[in-house]
């Protein structure tokens, strides 16, 4: 492998980024530095943590239009989108600051005579965070502000689709006051971050991505008890029953489908629909996509850009194609989009698909989606639980009672009601199955990022 990282852009295929790869001896150097400075970060008063990150998160606000450019250049999504996502940084990074004093306070157990008893919870040390490209801010947030606010301290790598992420997030840090070390990046190798997992320095692992990454990961720290959260792959279901507002259910799991070009782990991937509404929903959905402008996601008036990478783009073809050979029938006349070259794709939709075709089996990331009718509530749910995955699901219906008993039912990690493709940081962000393991957000979220200490502490009589 070269030790050249190189960005191409998906706007224009062009390098938009070159930077040299890290070598064995810079990565020692980055360990070395955190370490020395993890014992002064964690006996930093909690407080002082809390402002000295409230300040990286203003500079990071300050320079939005900036970052929301790069961010459009570095992975495609249109420049109308990418503001957002960095208002998203904000807003889970402040809510995950405010819910640092109680979540990392002391718990007190009652009074026994002779007895102080009570547990902290201490940071690791050092957190890898290994962050993906479709949502470099966000799926960074999730891990690197709450480490950093329970006293451990980050060394943060990105794809190598969007190394300046982990440029700016560390440049803001260093802006605000973090001491040195505290908040590091890396350009690495998957070889030379697997060593770094098997550091035995390094102490806990973030990793968002593919579940094969996730594998690799479980691997590199097989022979360490090393803590480790896994945020995976998805194959989100929508079940939509009888009652649904058609109209609105319609156009909320475009949105859930299509945004980003559908390259999201929590994107609606598959869709079951009751046979009464069947035919109306299709045809509301068909419409609705329709109205994607696919084109240079520079332009204000774009809201559907290219794939980041021409072999997501061509995974998603192949699946499209395979499950047309299957039987299936495409709903959208792709004549409805400009006709443009690799990664840029249109959206189609897919009817008369069974849940044998790889387009509802496996992770598409992309703009295609399969529609199939049911004929129960528990069909439904059958359908929905029949898959390895098992990161967020939703029901679109008006009896939340109803709702509430489906998801009940339902192997998830998230279960919505009329809204998806949606993270609350104050609500546990979690996988089952090979969606992943682990947890972020939320007071959970801390629990997950440090270790709990027990204090028995017995009295002696005086």
């Amino acid at each position: 492998m070269s030790n050249i990282l190189q960005t191409r852009s998906p706007i224009d295929l062009e390098v938009f980024v070159e930077r040299s790869r890290s070598t064995e001896a810079e990565l020692e150097g980055l360990l070395e530095r955190a370490s020395r400075a993890s014992t002064p970060w964690r006996r930093t008063p909690l407080a002082e943590r809390l402002t000295l990150l409230e300040a990286l998160v203003q500079r990071i606000v300050g320079r939005r239009e900036l970052l929301a450019e790069e961010l459009t250049r570095q992975m495609g999504r249109p420049i109308r989108h990418t503001p957002g996502e960095i208002d998203g940084f904000a807003f889970r990074a402040r809510s995950m600051l405010g819910l640092a004093e109680a979540s990392l306070a002391e718990i007190r157990q009652p009074m026994e005579e002779g007895f102080v008893r009570f547990i902290r919870r201490e940071p690791h040390g050092i957190c890898l965070v290994l962050s993906p490209w479709n949502y470099p801010w966000l799926t960074a947030v999730n891990a690197v502000i709450p480490a950093l606010a329970a006293g451990n301290v980050v060394l943060l790598k990105h794809s190598e689709q969007t190394p300046l992420v982990a440029e700016r997030i560390v440049e803001a840090g260093k802006e605000a006051g973090l001491p040195e070390g505290v908040l590091s990046y890396v350009h690495a190798s998957h070889e030379l971050m697997a060593r770094a997992v098997a550091d035995p320095r390094v102490a806990y692992v973030a990793f968002t991505g593919s579940v094969e990454g996730g594998r690799a990961i479980h691997r590199a720290g097989a022979d360490r008890f090393i803590p480790m959260g896994l945020e995976l792959g998805g194959k989100d279901p929508a079940y939509v029953r009888a009652d649904a507002d058609l109209e609105r259910t319609a156009e909320n799991l475009v949105d859930g489908a299509f945004y980003n070009a559908g390259q999201s782990c929590c994107a609606i991937e598959r869709i079951y629909v009751h046979r009464d509404i069947y035919p109306g929903f299709v045809e509301a959905f068909v419409e609705i996509t329709g109205r994607y402008a696919l084109g240079d996601p520079m332009r204000p008036e774009t809201t559907l850009g290219p794939l980041a990478r021409e072999r997501g783009a061509a995974l998603v073809q192949a699946q499209v194609q395979a499950a047309i050979a299957a039987g299936a029938r495409a709903a959208l006349d792709p004549s409805r989009f400009p006709s443009m070259p690799s990664p840029y794709l249109a959206p189609q939709v897919l009817v008369d698909v069974d849940d044998e075709m790889e387009l509802m089996r496996e992770e598409t990331f992309g703009p295609a989606i399969g529609i199939m009718a049911v004929d129960s509530d528990e069909e439904a749910i059958a359908r929905m639980n029949a898959s390895r995955y098992g990161l967020t699901a939703s029901v679109w219906t008006a009896d939340l009672e109803r709702a509430q008993a489906i998801g009940d039912e339902v192997e998830t990690g998230t279960f919505f009601l009329n809204r998806c493709d949606y993270l609350d940081p104050h609500l546990a962000w979690v996988g089952v199955k090979d969606s992943g393991m682990g947890c972020t957000l939320s007071s959970i979220g801390y629990e997950h990022l440090t270790r709990p200490k027990s204090y028995h502490l017995r009295l002696v009589p005086g």
